[in-house]
């Protein structure tokens, strides 16, 4: 829901790192020169980029600060939770383990779930993977979402801010359970109004929980932990090291601070239902991710088949699936593959947003170059502006790289 909010007001108003940026290349040079203007006159703290093709990374460099208060620069490096993009790694995953014959993107999900998932107004339509995969499942977002799902990672946090909705680390539970308390009907959390008026397969309605069900679905399909799996079937043939699913998996040291606001740091947190936004990455790593799945396009992907980039990209909604269908040329839910957002404007991606976290990865279906941004800071009408700032930059020389 956050990272939906923080989409709409952004849409409305071969390794080459930043030291190549430093190069006599004139290409290089104006964009570095560009983007350091953008972060030295804006109230974002810090942020990092990269330009890909299908054959690896054109461009990544960082800019402001991990650490404000500790000067500690903001470089490709740093790590961050990547909010929603998140996502797209629960549809690689769910595509590799059709491939490995452990589902089928058109199993109803009871047929996988230790507990029982049904619509309260249409218990005899299933509610399907690839329903959950293109958010039409009928699961909406209840207040437990953000009220319950939000966790800090320490007790005392000093003078960081903690938001309200933030949970004491004793509240920690596991996502099998949380989502058992919100979609079960014995679930402590549970509420008919969870489920849209439509049934499944019906409207599109952009669901977090439904998400995390789709990972908790491949967990008990394939009796492996969501890391686990997506530790072995992407991370490591993707080389991308530097990458995890919570605090103990990267190195912290790494991980830049949050920031409320251009002054105020935020508390560290983890989310419970954390496949849908709770990846912690690097634009370094990510521009891996990201030149794969163009590879994976183009037809020459490494992690997935032919057929399953095919499914991955494949739109599954059309005007019957929507209310109100926007053509802006970076909404990532004008159409949906497995995970996958398209615009209509040929944008293939994701964006995310949690508290202090703001990112865009897409790429161009017919230049194939790709581009995403990672930001540590909370956006406000005038920081938001900064954002736009940075990505039309990089907009403007995707092609000249």
């Amino acid at each position: 829901m956050i990272a939906q909010k923080i989409s709409s007001l952004i849409l409305f108003s071969m390794f080459i790192g930043s030291t190549y940026a430093q190069t006599n290349d004139p290409i290089f040079n104006k964009l570095t020169n560009k983007l350091e203007q953008i972060a030295g006159d804006g109230p974002i703290v810090g942020f990092s980029v990269a330009i890909v093709n299908e054959d690896g990374t054109l461009f990544e460099s960082g800019f402001g600060f991990a650490d404000k208060k500790a000067n500690i620069k903001y470089t490709e490096n740093s790590l961050q939770n990547i909010g929603s993009i998140s996502k797209t790694f629960i549809g690689i995953a769910l595509l590799k383990a059709q491939e490995l014959g452990k589902l089928n993107l058109n199993d109803d999900i009871n047929d996988y779930l230790p507990f029982k998932v049904v619509h309260p107004k249409f218990k005899n339509t299933p509610i399907t993977i690839r329903q959950l995969a293109s958010h039409t499942s009928s699961i909406k977002d209840p207040a437990e979402y953000e009220g319950k799902g939000y966790i800090l990672k320490e007790a005392e946090n000093g003078d960081a801010k903690v938001n309200g909705n933030f949970r004491s680390p004793d509240e920690m539970m596991s996502l099998g359970d949380y989502l058992e308390a919100i979609l079960s009907e014995d679930g402590k959390w549970y509420k008919k109004k969870t489920f849209s008026k439509y049934p499944p397969g019906g409207m599109f309605n952009y669901s977090n929980i439904g998400a995390g069900l789709a990972a908790y679905v491949l967990e008990q399909a394939t009796g492996e932990s969501f890391p686990a799996f997506t530790q072995k079937h992407i991370f490591d043939p993707l080389e991308m090291t530097s990458s995890g699913w919570s605090f103990d998996t990267i190195d912290l040291s790494m991980h830049s601070k949050l920031y409320a606001d251009a002054e105020t740091e935020l508390a560290f947190y983890k989310l419970v239902n954390y496949p849908d936004g709770g990846l912690i990455s690097s634009s370094h790593d990510l521009a891996k991710y990201l030149s794969e799945i163009i590879s994976g396009y183009a037809g020459s992907g490494t992690i997935l088949s032919e057929e399953s980039y095919e499914l991955l990209f494949k739109p599954q909604l059309t005007d019957e699936n929507h209310k109100d269908r926007s053509d802006r040329e970076y909404n990532d839910e004008y159409n949906m593959g497995v995970f996958m957002g398209m615009s209509s404007k040929g944008q293939i991606g994701h964006t995310g947003g949690d508290p202090s976290v703001v990112t865009h990865m897409f790429f161009n279906e017919k230049t194939k170059t790709g581009k995403l941004l990672l930001v540590n800071t909370e956006l406000d009408k005038k920081s938001v502006q900064e954002f736009i700032a940075i990505w039309r930059a990089l907009i403007a020389h995707e092609n000249e790289l």
